[in-house]
């Protein structure tokens, strides 16, 4: 089983570049309006089609659950080493989880997480922080949230 998801998006050179980088692989297809990768891990196949919109869907975030805290921070260190922005939240308690994730967006403003499920917080007396909750974005981040946990 592979997850696929299609993305509009409205420069298909710099979304080409960011998921190169984000993914760490090549398009399998690119076309003048169109690109398509199949990843093998995590089992993905992104496509994406060049359009004019003037705003997103309701679509909250996207992610990629990983095993373990280093996963996350192998990830991250990744991003950061091809030029991406990212926004460590580690750790943090929402969407009823203790976790471990770092945050990315590409040239729409998409965001991505990477993250890790450390422990169920969910029946605790103290309520979890707010989450998938977009709250001021950060310095230098364009299109990422705060806090967009889940």
């Amino acid at each position: 089983m592979k997850t696929h998801i299609s993305l509009n998006v409205s420069n298909i050179e710099e979304s080409i570049e960011f998921y190169k980088k984000m993914l760490a692989a090549e398009p399998f297809k690119v076309r003048s309006d169109y690109a398509k990768f199949d990843i093998a891990d995590p089992p993905l196949n992104l496509t994406m089609n060049q359009v004019k919109f003037e705003k997103g869907g309701s679509l909250s975030h996207l992610g990629l659950q990983v095993e373990s805290t280093e996963d996350v921070l192998s990830i991250g260190e990744r991003w950061t080493n091809n030029g991406l922005l990212t926004l460590d939240e580690m750790p943090t308690d929402c969407c009823y989880a203790f976790q471990d994730k770092i945050w990315v967006s590409d040239p729409d403003g998409n965001s991505w997480e990477v993250f890790t499920v450390l422990g169920n917080t969910e029946g605790k007396e103290n309520p979890p922080s707010a989450c998938c909750t977009p709250s001021n974005e950060p310095a230098g981040i364009s299109g990422a949230s705060k806090s967009l946990c889940c």
